[in-house]
């Protein structure tokens, strides 16, 4: 493929002028004070940049870039954008092109994007000029004169109705969508640890359910959008895809208790394999990508789920251990319980000073924090259930997995106030309008796993207070998922919902 590269529409000297065999405007809206006789451009291919509500939404703020990136490659394969793309790969297939942009800022504009996605190969519908014509109300992108290479008969192949929606909205599946296993998972588990079956159970059904239709989701948008999923991947919300071995766990140590030791182990195994494949793989592609600017403001909440996915291993395994036999379920524990307990300390070091160090923006402020208490809960829950195993098989002390477990409850316990302060600064002095979105599983997820620790760790210590206590923030749980999956539902039915509704918590910082 020929060189791309992204310019200022002014700032082009003769040399590249004469260099490039091809230059294009990308912007909507024609340059203000440019004259379109003097424009030194062979085409304006307008349906390729963002929509305006997207342009909108991002305002040029650079801390908002990776999610304005993510959603601006969702929109180049929609009715709208598909045409113009497409013309523009197909002139990159033959030709050096410099793509030409009022933005000030190149390096964080939609051209940059453009520029980095020609050099990928794209699906391959994406690479013919004729693979979708533009959207009717729109305005043709093709220069004057430029015939219509399209054969007579033509048809756009999508799927309609709702084979399409449904494509799109795997197309644009959330990296953490398996959130809403994990916190309607936590909250099963913490109904059932107080006596409460039957909610305990429709709870693990629904969860049940939604693991499986999200996991073959994934298993779809790998194989089709290939290109999607490593970008998200290698982008500063990455970890996110942990949720999907967080979630087999969670589901795991849920399943011990009722007897089902075999699909228990299934998923133990399940999520232990994706733990090792995304616990080192995540941070290698952060590494190793050169596709990203360096920048604390890249780090957000959910990197707490590096040490929360170790974490998830040491608790399942640990459940399923005291109704089997051997050694390696036991040390297979232990040893996740200590890797999880150095990524959470190396992770809340990173947050903290991103945090303290850079300007936070109350629209940049997730509810992903959370998972800073949650990360700490968990692995308080891994400790006590390392207490229940037999003397002698976890390498460990008691007393030391005891005084390690009370120092992490009590570090989670004071995170709280302080996590509500924020969310009071963010949505009652800022002013951010309180809505769904698929983040708040996030903090659904931290409050069931403290409400759980809580309880059994005094069981695990003999301290009636702390158990009462944990029983009541046990319905404290159950009521907050109820409210959050009410507005999930409200939101989904919805009308004039957005498309890609299930992805938008996904924005940057924290």
């Amino acid at each position: 493929m020929a060189e791309i590269t992204c310019r200022r529409i002014g700032e082009q000297t003769p040399a590249e002028t004469r260099r490039v065999d091809k230059r294009v405007l990308v912007d909507r809206i024609w340059p203000d004070g440019m004259r379109r006789q003097g424009a030194a451009l062979d085409e304006w291919l307008r349906e390729v940049a963002p929509s305006a509500e997207l342009q909108r939404w991002y305002g040029r703020n650079p801390l908002r870039f990776d999610e304005f990136r993510r959603r601006y490659l969702t929109e180049l394969g929609d009715q709208r954008h598909r045409y113009a793309a497409a013309r523009l790969r197909s002139l990159a297939e033959h030709r050096s092109l410099t793509l030409l942009t009022a933005t000030q800022d190149t390096g964080h504009s939609h051209a940059a994007i453009l520029a980095e996605w020609l050099t990928e190969p794209g699906p391959r519908d994406e690479r013919r000029p004729d693979a979708v014509p533009p959207e009717t109300g729109h305005s043709d992108p093709r220069p004057p004169g430029h015939s219509d290479p399209r054969p007579t008969g033509y048809s756009d192949p999508r799927p309609p109705g709702r084979r399409a929606a449904l494509s799109a909205a795997v197309a644009d599946l959330n990296a953490g969508a398996l959130a809403f296993v994990m916190g309607t998972g936590i909250v099963s588990t913490a109904l059932y640890v107080i006596g409460a079956g039957t909610a305990s159970a429709v709870l693990l059904w629904l969860a049940l359910a939604g693991f499986v239709l999200l996991v073959p989701a994934y298993g779809w948008r790998l194989l089709r959008r290939r290109e999607r999923f490593v970008a998200d991947l290698v982008g500063p919300r990455g970890f996110a895809f942990l949720t999907l071995a967080i979630s087999a766990n969670v589901l795991a140590a849920r399943l011990v208790p009722d007897g089902h030791t075999t699909v228990a182990g299934a998923f133990l195994a399940f999520g232990t394999l994706g733990w090792l494949l995304l616990d080192y793989g995540v941070p290698l592609a952060l590494i190793t990508t050169l596709k990203r600017g360096p920048s604390l403001d890249q780090v957000n909440g959910t990197w707490f789920l590096w040490a929360v996915g170790s974490e998830s291993v040491a608790v399942a395994a640990a459940a399923l251990a005291r109704v089997t036999q051997g050694h390696l379920l036991p040390v297979l524990a232990v040893v996740c319980w200590g890797v999880g307990l150095m990524q959470y300390l190396l992770v809340a070091a990173i947050v903290l000073t991103r945090l303290l160090a850079r300007p936070v923006r109350p629209e940049g402020l997730m509810t992903s924090v959370w998972i800073f208490m949650g990360a700490a809960a968990i692995a308080v829950l891994a400790g006590v259930r390392l207490i229940a195993l037999p003397p002698g098989g976890t390498m460990l002390s008691r007393p030391l997995v005891v005084g390690s477990s009370v120092v992490l409850w009590s570090f989670s316990s004071w995170l709280i106030p302080l996590l509500l302060a924020l969310g009071v600064w963010r949505h009652a002095l800022r002013r951010i309008p309180l809505r769904y979105e698929l983040g708040w599983w996030n903090l659904v997820f931290p409050v069931g796993m403290y409400a759980v620790t809580t309880h059994e760790l005094g069981r695990a210590t003999g301290t009636p207070w702390l158990t009462a206590a944990g029983r009541w923030e046990v319905w404290v749980a159950a009521a907050f998922w109820a409210v959050v999956f009410a507005a999930m539902v409200a939101a989904r039915l919805r009308p004039g919902r957005p498309r890609s509704a299930a992805s938008t918590s996904a924005r940057t910082p924290s």
